[in-house]
């Protein structure tokens, strides 16, 4: 008696950690159980740094430490070949690297890899994308290794997915086990059909004894369908309970396990043939839903991928000469020409001029890093000195682009985030089933006990919280990608709400409402020498602003001369050490000592070692597409135009603009961010559109800011979106788009209460079938994509129709 109780008890050990039952219960520690010393170690490590809150967040969330990791296995990442392939950056005191952790599953994951740096002062800072199961290290390489890092995560748990076939961070593609499950299902409900055709149909007098062998032989071929193809449910649903949340799945995987026992009581007391079909109907069906729903939304791309999206471009140099090229075309042994204030694009080598790197995007650290000729350069620097040449190592990294442009700290965190009407429906959706589920039953008990157990598995099953959930994803997922086809591509959803409800448009003028292609320049002043032109034009090359471009353009292929002592300042001007002459171009009160009289357009002033010789006027042409699109937007928003420049145009602007816009002259970047600030304290929603180089503050600023991207890289992470300037013309019919959307989402929520209010009322009357509940199910969550699909494609053909596409 006391062996078999001791033998009870020790049964109902699991592992503090893992959840596991343990096999051997002498592993213990501080009067916890572990399955293995390998988890008994995690927690001894998690407990000596104070971070056993981890266990709180959630009951064993922890992994299995059973199977034994070889301590060699990560000495591959001290390759310096291949550390240079994995790490996105890296400079004298940390090294950034994302890996790939498929372990990830619960909120204590998150506390626990975000909290890395208690267990080792070594890891600066860890980011977790929870959704892509990803984790961003920034680590002090000082005292800690790129393989240390990798064994760190292995030994708590979460250890590192790298392919040395495919170092482009590409993780493992989807598992085939549900496909198996699917035929398995398929295979088994098939062959149940076959076999209770007899039952359906009756059987003669001398056949009744092959009754209980067709009974007993559905029951075998359930066994596989309830066992292994409807496991994907009950994992699911488990996971929901282990966390105290009731999810869909619950009640499908309740209506699986309800079905099968009942039937299994009816076969074994001889009482009935039981629902064996239905069983397996509905893991079938509901299988079915579930790969064509994965199936839709893949091929929808709503985790979008940047690769092709970004419409900035690189100038790369070869044979002398050079052309922009979009950033999907860079290959590695290219040279790209890096302007100042340009964002370099990928991994390379500087090979000619001396880089002053701003690396803030990358490290918050605003000090520019020197780099000399033949030392690394990372993607996601911004150039802030002279124009540079880097020859390509790396394949161009737009997805760490992509997370650089998601980044938090580039998000607006001033605003109360809101929580949708959804959300909080499709937290309490499955109790509400519960409730209605015994309700139905109840009531039939004392009407017709026959309808029982059908009422309590169709409403299960046919109630269906994931065309709530889903109407509102597809929908906006279908909206950003037909924006993206059309060249304005948006951070995310929520941009799409936020130009949605805009009161107010606020327009950068030089580069946004002006082009630069089309510019006459004169010039006023001493005459320059071949020389001195050659100074000029080499110096205005180094920029990237409207104006330098337009300098560049106007004295075409002149030979360049080497660049020293540059310096840019943003609203004002560029200077530099052209061989022995200091040269100056700017506004008036960026050139010393010059006094501004009537302009004409805007002016570029020169100085050539601190002596004003004169100035080059820029005759703005706007675009032809301003007139047009501001008569459009007019009548709805609010609008301003903020200039850097004299006020001379104002009267061509205001003819242009409107009496009712507002003009301000003489801007710089503080004045506009400032200006952003004052219309949304007086409740504005404003919109910001500039050329993303000295509007970054305003535009980080503003309820949605758009960066006009002409052919050159005017990519900034302060950004909510990018929009290629030829597309300039149809932001109204965008913006109108993006209130459709709204309404779209809205009739889909509506369509989705209605089904879901129609088909419980017809499963609580009992006159609706398991199977047929199973079938309708998955075909309201597709028949959701397909309404949100086809109405947002009405929309946007009905929008976009005279738009131009990619």
């Amino acid at each position: 008696m006391h062996s078999s109780a001791n033998t009870h008890t020790y049964q109902q050990l699991v592992c503090f950690h893992c959840g596991e039952a343990c096999t051997i219960a002498t592993i213990t520690a501080e009067n916890k159980h572990f399955c293995c010393e390998g988890c008994k170690m995690v927690y001894q490590l998690l407990n000596k740094h104070g971070l056993c809150d981890y266990y709180s967040l959630n009951e064993n969330p922890g992994l299995t430490q059973r199977i034994p990791v070889r301590k060699d296995k990560f000495a591959f990442l001290e390759d310096a070949a291949i550390q240079q392939q994995l790490i996105s950056f890296s400079n004298d005191q940390q090294t950034h690297i994302t890996f790939y952790l498929p372990q990830i599953h619960c909120s204590s994951c998150l506390y626990l890899l975000e909290n890395l740096h208690r267990m080792q002062p070594a890891v600066i800072s860890t980011t977790v994308n929870f959704s892509r199961k990803e984790v961003s290290i920034i680590f002090d390489h000082n005292h800690i290794s790129l393989q240390k890092v990798a064994e760190l995560l292995t030994g708590i748990g979460y250890e590192p997915y790298i392919s040395l076939q495919n170092l482009q961070h590409h993780k493992p593609g989807p598992k085939k086990s549900l496909i198996y499950q699917l035929g398995v299902a398929g295979f088994c409900f098939a062959n149940i059909m076959l076999l209770s055709f007899p039952e359906y149909l009756g059987l003669e007098p001398a056949d009744l004894q092959l009754q209980g062998v067709f009974r007993w032989l559905n029951v075998l071929l359930a066994l596989p369908v309830f066992l292994y193809s409807a496991y994907p449910f009950y994992e699911s649903g488990w996971k929901g309970l282990r966390h105290k949340f009731l999810n869909i799945d619950a009640p499908i995987a309740l209506a699986i396990i309800v079905t099968f026992s009942r039937s299994l009581y009816e076969v074994i007391s001889g009482t009935g043939a039981g629902y064996f079909d239905s069983m397996a109907g509905i893991v079938f069906f509901m299988l079915i839903g579930r790969v064509l729903q994965d199936k839709t939304y893949q091929q929808l791309s709503f985790e979008r991928d940047f690769t092709s999206y970004f419409p900035v471009a690189a100038t790369l140099v070869k044979d002398g000469q050079e052309r922009s090229v979009s950033l999907p075309e860079i290959k590695a042994g290219d040279t790209l020409l890096i302007h100042s204030n340009e964002l370099i694009p990928a991994d390379g080598i500087c090979t000619r001029g001396k880089a002053c790197i701003d690396y803030s995007f990358v490290t918050g650290e605003s000090l520019p890093v020197n780099k000399e000729m033949g030392e690394m350069v990372y993607a996601g620097g911004k150039q802030t000195g002279s124009a540079i040449e880097i020859l390509v190592i790396k394949e161009v990294a737009q997805s760490y682009l992509t997370r650089l442009w998601s980044a938090d700290v580039f998000k607006k965190n001033n605003e109360p985030k809101s929580v949708s009407f959804v959300h909080l429906l499709s937290r309490y959706f499955t109790y509400i089933l519960f409730s209605i589920a015994a309700i139905a039953a109840t009531y039939w008990a004392f009407t017709d006990s026959t309808k029982v157990w059908n009422v309590i598995t169709a409403v299960l099953i046919v109630a269906c919280p994931c065309a709530l959930l889903l109407s509102n994803t597809f929908t906006n997922g279908n909206i950003l990608r037909i924006l993206g086809r059309n060249k304005l591509y948006l951070r995310n959803a929520q941009a799409i709400e936020d130009m949605a409800g805009i009161t107010h448009i606020v327009f950068d003028k030089t580069g946004t409402l002006t082009t630069t292609s089309e510019q006459q320049v004169t010039y006023e002043g001493l005459a320059l020498n071949q020389r001195q032109q050659q100074a000029i034009a080499s110096l205005a090359a180094q920029s990237n602003h409207p104006l330098s471009r337009a300098l560049v353009s106007h004295f075409g292929n002149i030979q360049r001369l080497p660049i020293s002592a540059f310096r840019e300042i943003p609203g004002k001007g560029i200077r530099g050490m052209v061989g022995d002459q200091y040269i100056s171009l700017g506004s008036p009160d960026f050139i010393s000592g010059y006094t501004t009289t009537i302009e004409k357009g805007a002016r570029v002033y020169v100085a050539i070692d601190d002596k004003v010789v004169g100035h080059f006027s820029m005759h703005n042409h706007y675009r032809e597409s301003v007139a047009p699109l501001v008569q459009s937007l007019s009548a709805h928003y609010k609008l301003s135009v903020l200039s850097g420049d004299h006020d001379t145009e104002r009267a061509t602007l205001q003819r242009m603009m409107g009496a009712s816009t507002t003009l301000l002259f003489n801007q710089q970047p503080g004045d506009k961010l400032q200006y952003i600030k004052k219309l949304q304290e007086n409740g504005e929603r404003v919109m910001m559109i500039g050329d993303g180089l000295n509007d970054a503050g305003a535009l980080k600023q503003s309820n949605v800011g758009i960066a006009l991207a002409d052919d050159c890289n005017n990519f900034t992470p302060a950004s909510d979106a990018i929009m290629d300037a030829s597309q300039f013309s149809h932001l109204y019919r965008f913006m109108r788009l993006c209130k459709a959307n709204k309404q779209i989402v809205i009739a889909s929520f509506i369509l989705s209460i209605a089904y879901n209010i129609i088909g419980l009322s017809f499963a609580v009357q009992g006159v609706l079938s398991p199977m047929i509940a199973a079938i309708l199910m998955p075909a309201s969550s597709l028949s959701i994509l397909l309404v949100t699909f086809g109405c947002s494609n009405i929309a946007a053909r009905l929008f976009l129709k005279d738009v131009p596409r990619t």
